[in-house]
Parts: structure tokens; C-alpha cells; sequence
């Protein structure tokens, strides 16, 4: 599989939603596979809030291949050997996109909090940007879970010309209270750590010694992407063996693999973009602009297919049931599709049980669905 991961940079500016500027402003983007010569096989991939430009495949000495591996390759749902794949990261993300640690065009200092609040919609105007900078004006399709599902709808809404098909996985029209709840904690963690020093702190500090008040924000919210059942299965009551049941910090298996996933995590994520993407997700909403949630999805042309697990806490398969009911009720039943999938892994499942939908998502990449 082709690789190629590229910067481009552009001057014009970028109007946000809040009525903020970014000017100038960078993106990341990784390429799999081969541009064909009418680039009728261009498919969009839309990450999460901790992923990357970085979906699939191995970087030269890397142990661990990228986050949706399973998913993209050779022979695999997304198959590189028929599509080109364009995966770009997010602006307001830190790797290597325009970020709230870039450099501010005025002072040559980081934005830090001079950094805008940004929507779904100004990532998805940055990204369309990149795409016509290619000279890609249309694609067969947009295809994202979480907050890259987020994504895909608003491409779907926003630009309805742009795909054939639109695959929103493990995703929501609006982010309920529960979801902002599990961020708020997060958000509360970092603020109130001293060594976040109200934003101010030293990156490669952060890297180098990591943020406790991310490590256990992170936890929390990672609580949200399993489930119960999955935990009972991964971790049931046992306890770490060189740990006394009796002593008061002896653990659970449960709490080590919390500690190992919370504490590393600030190693390689900036504590600020965290807070920035949280709002961002916080304050995402289908409906913005529209008196409506029947009235935004009515501008959809795309074929538009819904894909929920069973198992999801954090955004429950009857909040897809939503999108794909008001569709019907707006008389847009032959281009939505809903399918959810049977699981007990949780809000993750998108990204561990692709056994359980790739034959789907090929059947609606070959149109048969």
C-alpha cells in the first residue's frame, strides 16, 4: 500500500462560524493507494478526537500501525488497491494541523487561548480546502465514527453534492448532556492541575513528564468507550498479582490498564487541542443554522448510511435512530440506510469490531446498498 503524508499551507483565510479568522493555516493529510485518472475513487476518512491524518499502515521503525489499520488496506473495506484514500487531521488537533500551540501570525508566540472555539463545520471547510487543492471536487465517499461521524454528516448537510455516499459510524446529530458531562470532568482535570499553569506551560514538559489532570480527565472518558459487559469480559474481578488485596493502593486489573491508558496518554496529546476539541464536540449540533433537525437533513442529496452498535454508551444507537427516522419522515427514505450492529464493546467498537460491519461497508461502496 502507497503511503504519502504532505503539508499544505494555505494564505487566504479561513472564516470560522464564531466569526474568528485563521490566517494562514496549515493541514496534515495522509494518502493511500492511487489516484485514478477522472479521480472517481477518492474516499474521505474523518478521524475521532484523539486520532490523526495517520489512519493506516506502518511509519518506518513504528510498532503500531495507524488507528484504523483493520479498516483501510490492500484487500480490506476500504481497499487501497481500488480507492485513494485522503485522511486529513483535524485543525485544532496536534499533529501537525494549525493548532492552539501553533504559531500566532501576529506575535510569533503560540495562540494558546487566542486560538478560536471552532465547529465541526470550519474542520470540514478546512478540509474541503485541501481537497479542491487537489482538484478534487467530488468523492465517492465520506466515511468517519465519533467525532469523524460528526464530520460526515456535516459534509452530507453542508456540501451535498460532494459524496455518493456519506458512512456516519457510532455518531450523533447533537451531543447530549451525558457526553458533555464526561468531558466536563476532563475539562475540570486539566484546568485545575498546577502544571497546566492556565495554559501556559511548556509542551515539551508535558511530553516529556506528562499532565495528571489530562491522565485522569482521560480516564474518565475512556469509561465511555467501553462498556460494562466489555470490561467484564477483558478484566472480570481479578487483581494485579504483585499487588496485596489488603493494601489500600493495591489494583484491580481494571485500574492498571486505566492507569497505563490515562497516564500515557499526555505523552503524546496536547493538553490544550484536548480542550479545544471537547468544545468542539460539546457544542456540535446538526441544526445549527436551521430552525430544525428535519430542515438540515432535508439538504442531503448523498446517500446517507447510519451505523450504530448496540453496546454504545457514549452516542446510543437511538440517537442514529433519529437521523435516519426524520429522514423518512421528510420523505428521503431511498437515500438513508440504517444498520446497528450487535456489540457489547462500547462507544469503540467502531474501531476494534470492523469484522462485525466491513462486509457492509463494501456491499455500499459497490453499491449493492
Amino acid at each position: 500500500m502507497k503511503i504519502e503524508t504532505k503539508k499544505v499551507t494555505f494564505d487566504e483565510p479561513l472564516y470560522c462560524e464564531s466569526g474568528r479568522i485563521l490566517q494562514p493555516f496549515e493541514v496534515v493529510y495522509e494518502t493511500y493507494g492511487k489516484l485514478n485518472e477522472d479521480k472517481s475513487n477518492v474516499i474521505v476518512i474523518t478521524h475521532a478526537l484523539s486520532g490523526s491524518h495517520h489512519a493506516a499502515g506502518f511509519y518506518e521503525g513504528e510498532r503500531k500501525p495507524g488507528w484504523w489499520d483493520n479498516f483501510i488496506g490492500d484487500g480490506k473495506a476500504v481497499d487501497t488497491t481500488k480507492y485513494f484514500v485522503i485522511c486529513m487531521n483535524n485543525i485544532g488537533s496536534c499533529f501537525g494541523s494549525t493548532s492552539p500551540l501553533s504559531s500566532h501570525p501576529l506575535t510569533n508566540t503560540p495562540y494558546r487561548f487566542r486560538f478560536p472555539v471552532l465547529t465541526i463545520s470550519d474542520i470540514v471547510k478546512a478540509q474541503i480546502r485541501v481537497l479542491k487543492s487537489l482538484d478534487i471536487n467530488n468523492v465517492k465517499a465520506v466515511i468517519g465514527g465519533s467525532m469523524g461521524g460528526m464530520q460526515a454528516l456535516c459534509y452530507a448537510i453542508e456540501y451535498p453534492d460532494f459524496a455518493e455516499h456519506i458512512i456516519a459510524l457510532a455518531t450523533t446529530a447533537y451531543t447530549r448532556p451525558w457526553a458533555i458531562a464526561f468531558n466536563k470532568v476532563v475539562t475540570e482535570a486539566i484546568r485545575n492541575d498546577p502544571e497546566f499553569k492556565d495554559g501556559y506551560y511548556d509542551p515539551q514538559d508535558i511530553k516529556e513528564n506528562g499532565l495528571k489532570g489530562l491522565a485522569v480527565g482521560r480516564m474518565a472518558g475512556h469509561i465511555s468507550y467501553l462498556s460494562p459487559h466489555s470490561m467484564d469480559e477483558k478484566f472480570g474481578r481479578r487483581y494485579v498479582d504483585q499487588d496485596g488485596l489488603y493494601e489500600l493502593f493495591g489494583r484491580f486489573e481494571v485500574e492498571r490498564y486505566m492507569e497505563y491508558n490515562g497516564y500515557n496518554f499526555p505523552h503524546r496529546f496536547d493538553p490544550l487541542s484536548y480542550l479545544y476539541i471537547v468544545k468542539t464536540m460539546n457544542i456540535f449540533n446538526a441544526s445549527r443554522g436551521s430552525d430544525t433537525l428535519a430542515q438540515s437533513l432535508d439538504k442531503i442529496k448523498s446517500k446517507l448510511h447510519l451505523i450504530s452498535f448496540s453496546g454504545d454508551l457514549l452516542f446510543k444507537p437511538e440517537e442514529m435512530v433519529e437521523i435516519y427516522d426524520t429522514m423518512c419522515e421528510i420523505g428521503k427514505k431511498d437515500i438513508v440506510t440504517h444498520k446497528m450492529i450487535d456489540s457489547d464493546y462500547g462507544h469503540d467498537a467502531f474501531l476494534v469490531e470492523v469484522d462485525k460491519f466491513e462486509d457492509y461497508v463494501k456491499d455500499i461502496l459497490g453499491n449493492k446498498i
